[in-house]
């Protein structure tokens, strides 16, 4: 079967659409809830059918709201999230259909899962619980979903209304030209740089600004985004606690934790707290190196937070004669794109060819792919930073490899998304070497799902992972983006096509751990944050007062009053990882060991390389990763591998 086209033809139209298609398939499950037909195939297939056919039609809308947000976009998916949150709870509610499940077997790998899944999932949704508190959980559940939104909504607006214009060129000197193209512009006749709390625009001053207090004002606007949502929060905090109290759970972060990987919030925090202790001596060491370093070349005796990307590119200028700017040129994002599709290619016997089909942007460049010769997906690249696009890198999976109920194969699509310097009519868009790491991880999530075989929809691709391992494929992909033979393939100035050096592709994995410790510390703070703050029901000045306790051990740094980080953590208040943030760290146990066993001296091993293909990107949901992970290596994951990974320790 062929792929959808990406269009919404009426957009004002689209939530009435909506509304006639969830009617119909409300219909369609009542058939299939009332008839005598107790098998797999005549309940559970059907059911996935209706799921793939709700994706391909509301994926288009969800994304649209990311990438090419507007008022028209945002009005048309603000009133299709009641109705879905409605058309879920009716769902959950259908206690003959949650019987009928739980009466059907299968000695099958996939459909037993998938039935575990179910029942699980009806569970969760509250299918045991008295009609009233049913009730309760619908308005819940509508309630939450809204919320969400108006985060991300806010937080959106609050990005794009903000801009610092510059006019002193002293006070642009040592910007990379790249982004000083992005950033000049003219008002009244005069040439000025506008900078932005868009990322590349935000990066660049805070990395490469001379002047400190602009670099305060940037970072104070960027750390005061949203006050509203302070609000926002409160609710969302009290509705998921009392979510997870009507289910039977002491907390949301017990209830977040039936469909993952962890066993136990004490296993979860347990991890986080000896992660942080393990990297915190090295932390402290890096941060001291760092503080010297600003005192002896600018006199720098209070050295603050928005101090740290500037003399931390300046420090790795100093100790390894490389700052980022000295990559960019070499990473022309079209070339790098061509690079890693053929390392991807390489890897895993595929071909991805370009091709012609309607798009959202014109910047936007989709591409077939090919297995044995034969159309196995599609996957669409939209790479550059706009104002209406949402910030962030992320994969959004369209599409599902899967067979339906009268045999049909379905393939696979996915949109990966980054938010990279735009190209303009003189310049390319030019990557950082992070913004490189960014792609590969993307494309690693994009492969996870691509590359599913499974015949069931629901454990296809990354549908029925684990939340808590859906970044192990994402982390273990963009290690290699720091591996020689890797950049080689890519790097090549776009001016004079001259091959990046092998003194400069030395010095990018020279400082692959550089601050790592400090890294670590920070994510190990955002995700005890997260942890704790759904472990009970905090309110109001609660929230920072349990932020202010986590950093007593985790910021090295003072934090100013003013700072609001969570008034911007869309991940966990609009982004699907409340008390979930841990799994980054989680997953990356799992990559960094799968990465050691893919590599040896001679370079990456072919044979595991297959390996991991058949056993975790190919089975997608349809085992725990823990199993897949033992059947592919024969033992479990070491926690060691991750330190190592970073230079921690060894």
């Amino acid at each position: 079967m062929q792929f959808q086209e990406f269009k919404i033809e009426n957009l004002e139209q689209f939530p009435k659409d909506l509304e006639t298609m969830l009617a119909r398939q409300l219909e369609t499950i009542a058939g299939i809830t009332k008839n005598d037909d107790f098998t797999y195939a005549g309940v559970l297939k059907p059911l996935q059918d209706l799921d793939e056919e709700l994706e391909n039609f509301f994926t288009p809308l969800s994304h649209l709201n990311s990438v090419e947000n507007s008022e028209e976009t945002q009005k048309a998916y603000e009133a299709s999230l009641p109705q879905l949150s409605k058309f879920a709870s009716q769902i959950a509610q259908n206690e003959a259909l949650f019987e009928k499940i739980k009466k059907i077997s299968s000695d099958d790998l996939e459909p037993k899962k998938v039935i575990e899944n179910n029942i699980r999932g009806f569970v969760l949704s509250g299918a045991e619980l008295p009609m009233e508190q049913k009730k309760e959980l619908e308005e819940i559940s509508l309630k939450l979903s809204e919320l969400g939104n108006n985060f991300s909504q806010n937080l959106l607006d609050a990005t794009n209304a903000y801009e610092l214009i510059i006019e002193n060129e002293r006070d642009v000197e040592g910007i990379p030209e790249s982004d000083l193209a992005l950033a000049r512009t003219e008002v009244e006749g005069k040439t000025v740089y506008k900078f932005t709390l868009q990322a590349p625009s935000l990066m660049a001053y805070l990395t490469y600004g001379p002047n400190r207090g602009y670099r305060e004002e940037l970072s104070r606007a960027y750390a005061t985004r949203a006050p509203q949502n302070g609000e926002v929060i409160d609710q969302i905090l009290d509705l998921r606690f009392k979510k997870a109290k009507l289910l039977g759970f002491e907390s949301y972060s017990e209830y977040s934790l039936a469909e993952k990987d962890a066993s136990s919030t004490a296993e979860v925090t347990h991890f986080l707290e000896e992660l942080g202790r393990l990297a915190r001596p090295q932390a402290i060491e890096e941060l001291a190196e760092l503080k010297a370093f600003a005192k002896r070349v600018d006199n720098i005796e209070e050295f603050r937070g928005f101090d740290v990307g500037y003399y931390s590119e300046k420090l790795k200028k100093e100790k390894f004669d490389f700052d980022n700017s000295m990559t960019k040129p070499y990473f022309e994002q079209s070339k790098v794109l061509s690079g890693m599709l053929d390392v991807v290619s390489e890897l895993f016997a595929v071909e991805f060819k370009a091709v012609e089909v309607p798009v959202w942007n014109e910047k936007t460049q989709p591409f077939d792919i090919y297995k044995a010769g034969e159309l196995a997906g599609r996957v669409y690249f939209d790479l550059e930073a706009r104002k209406e696009k949402r910030g962030g890198a992320w994969m959004h999976n369209w599409e599902t490899h899967f067979t339906d109920a009268s045999g049909e194969q379905h393939l696979p699509s996915a949109f990966i998304v980054c938010n990279f310097s735009p190209s303009t009519e003189d310049t390319p868009s030019l990557l950082r070497h992070d913004d490189v790491v960014t792609l590969f991880h993307e494309m690693g999530h994009g492969i996870h799902h691509l590359f599913g075989t499974c015949s069931e929809h629901s454990v296809s691709g990354v549908n029925g992972v684990a939340w808590d391992v859906i970044e192990f494929p994402s982390q273990f992909l963009e290690a290699f983006a720091y591996e020689k033979p890797i950049l080689k393939r890519f790097a090549f100035h776009h001016e004079t096509a001259e091959p990046m050096s092998e003194e400069l592709l030395n010095k990018i994995n020279d400082t692959k751990n550089y601050q790592a410790a400090l890294g670590i510390l920070r994510q190990v703070e955002f995700s005890l944050f997260d942890f704790n703050l759904h472990k009970a029901l905090f309110q109001g000045d609660e929230v920072q007062e349990l932020l202010n306790g986590i950093r007593e051990t985790t910021a090295l740094l003072e934090v100013p009053e003013y700072n609001k980080f969570q008034n911007g953590f869309a991940h966990i208040f609009a982004g699907g990882y409340a008390a979930g943030y841990y799994s980054y760290k989680w997953a990356e146990v799992l990559s960094a060991d799968a990465f050691f066993a893919c590599t040896d001296e001679s370079g990456f091993n072919q044979e595991k390389a297959e390996g991991y293909q058949k056993y975790i990107l190919n089975k997608g949901g349809s085992e725990d990763m823990s199993s897949l992970y033992k059947q592919w290596l024969g033992r479990e994951a070491e926690v060691e591998s991750l330190l190592k990974l970073y230079g921690i320790g060894v």
